[in-house]
């Protein structure tokens, strides 16, 4: 196991409100990293001070083996970042966005050539490289965006809710030309998201909750620790559902025709649904979720 960014007790505070409040955590080279929390649970400033954009009050952060606070630049030069909001110019085409953001870097000519065409490959946006940012739909605007964060061949890619308002079709795709990153490229993925289905593809996940680590595993250690699997039955006759269910002390609740009685585990369902089998229209098990354990680890929706 190699560490490629390690977090050390970590401290961020704006006036009175401790945004970020002693967390330690670390990511290991080439995974696939998610970092979970609601809003203003303090991803936002934990992201920005790793990348260099915010100073942090207390604690040691490294990245790429270099210490925050004492190699700012190679930092700088070892991560890419994708924010929420595209910051490329609508009015050049792709190309001419990378050319212009590429030049930052300080690249010969010769290499930001390079740099460009590898970059529009990777995405799968080559087709696109003439035509005007402003007038691409937005999942090709997210993968030109991440074509923009990989010009300087970063060993990390910060991604800030990557997807948020892309229809599912297009997140899909968007996802396809992460994934192929992280393992074509061995390149750590740093993640945030509002969409437990990307989540749960993590390798692990960190929870901040009140800037403090609420929780912390891999997406299956999570959802066997903080959810329940459930059982659903669709009964011929209810009272009679209801009468099995209160003689055997099981708690339920209903939606609408449909009975959910949380299970301590997916074999308890067993013996429920041999004893009123007769009495059963339809019925499901459903593991539990990682957008479930969230709400019991957090006492909130990942979007509030």
């Amino acid at each position: 196991m190699e560490k490629i960014i390690d977090v050390i007790n970590l401290h961020k505070s704006y006036g009175q409100i401790k945004a970020v409040n002693g967390i330690s955590f670390y990511v290991e080279k080439g995974s696939l990293f998610a970092f979970l929390g609601p809003n203003g649970a303090g991803k936002t400033t934990t992201i920005n001070i790793l990348s260099t954009l915010l100073t942090k009050d207390q604690g040691e952060v490294f990245v790429n083996d270099n210490k925050l606070g004492e190699h700012e630049d190679e930092i700088r030069n070892s991560i890419g970042i994708v924010f929420q909001e595209g910051v490329l110019d609508p009015l050049l085409s792709v190309k001419e966005n990378l050319e212009t953001r590429g030049s930052f870097y300080g690249l010969q000519k010769a290499v930001l050539n390079e740099r460009v065409e590898n970059a529009l490959k990777i995405t799968g946006i080559m087709d696109l490289s003439s035509r005007k940012y402003g007038s691409l739909s937005g999942g090709q605007k997210r993968r030109a965006d991440i074509a923009r964060a990989l010009l300087n061949a970063p060993k990390i890619l910060f991604l800030d809710e990557p997807t948020t308002g892309l229809d599912p079709q297009t997140r899909k795709n968007v996802w396809q030309t992460i994934i192929r990153l992280q393992k074509e490229e061995n390149m750590t993925v740093f993640l945030t998201t509002h969409y437990m289905e990307e989540a749960d593809m993590a390798d692990y996940v960190v929870i901040i909750d009140n800037g403090e680590i609420a929780a912390k595993g891999t997406p299956s250690f999570l959802k066997d620790e903080y959810s329940n699997d459930i059982l659903k039955i669709k009964p011929i006759d209810e009272k009679m559902l209801i009468s099995y269910l209160e003689k055997n002390n099981i708690e339920y609740t209903k939606q609408i025709d449909v009975f959910v009685v949380r299970l301590e585990n997916t074999l308890e369902s067993i013996e429920i649904v041999s004893d009123v089998k007769d009495n059963i229209a339809s019925y499901q098990v459903l593991n539990g979720t990682l957008d479930d354990a969230f709400i019991n680890i957090t006492g909130k929706e990942i979007r509030e």
